[in-house]
C-alpha cells in the first residue's frame, strides 16, 4: 500500500457558524454528512481545482472519507474530510473546502468548522469521548488552537479534547 508523507493540514476556520452561511447574504443552510462514494469523486479531481489526490484517500482501508452537502442537496460536494478511527481518538488526515468555498470569493463560510464538529462527534460515537487529533501546518499552529479550542501537544501535533470537542458539537449539531 502506497503511503504519503504527512505534510500537516493546512484548512482555516474560517467562521464557526451553526451550518454553513453564504459569505454573501448571511442565508444559513442547514448541512448533513455522509460517507463518499466513488461515484462522487468523480468529479473530485484537482483539474477541478480540488487540493488533494481524494481517490488515494478513498482507496486507503483505514480511513473514512465523508461529504458534507447541504440538506437536500447531495449533489454539490462543500467539502470533505479523511479521518481514521485509532484505538483512542480519531485522527484527521485531510480536510478541505471545495474550490468555491475557498479565498476571498468563497460561496460559504462553514465548512472546516463543520467538518471537524463532525470529526468530534463521531469520536463521541465510538467511544473516544471526543478526541480528536491531527498534523498541523507550522504557521497554523496558533489558529487552530484559537479557532477550534484544539491544544498543541508538541512538534506540529494538535489535539482537540473533550471539553473543545463539546463546543465544536454544540455549535454545529444543536439537539
Amino acid at each position: 500500500m502506497k503511503k504519503r508523507k504527512q505534510t500537516g493540514l493546512d484548512f482555516e476556520v474560517d467562521k464557526l457558524t451553526n451550518s454553513i452561511e453564504n459569505a454573501v447574504t448571511g442565508d444559513r443552510f442547514a448541512t448533513e454528512i455522509s460517507i463518499v462514494t466513488l461515484d462522487d469523486l468523480k468529479s473530485i479531481t484537482k483539474k477541478n481545482k480540488w487540493q488533494f489526490d481524494w481517490k488515494f484517500e478513498f482507496k486507503q482501508p483505514e480511513r473514512e472519507v465523508y461529504k458534507l452537502t447541504i440538506v437536500n442537496n447531495q449533489q454539490v460536494i462543500q467539502g470533505l474530510i479523511s479521518i481514521e478511527i485509532k484505538s483512542d481518538h480519531v485522527y484527521m488526515h485531510l480536510v478541505e473546502s471545495a474550490p468555491f468555498n475557498k479565498g476571498k470569493t468563497k460561496v460559504y463560510t462553514g465548512v472546516p468548522g463543520n467538518l471537524v464538529a463532525f470529526a468530534c462527534k463521531l469520536s463521541f460515537q465510538r467511544g473516544h469521548k471526543g478526541n480528536v487529533s491531527f498534523v498541523s501546518k507550522t504557521q497554523l499552529v496558533q489558529h487552530y488552537i484559537d479557532s477550534l479550542g484544539a491544544m498543541h501537544i508538541g512538534g506540529r501535533i494538535m489535539i482537540i479534547d473533550t471539553i473543545a470537542a463539546l463546543k465544536l458539537i454544540d455549535k454545529y449539531f444543536p439537539k
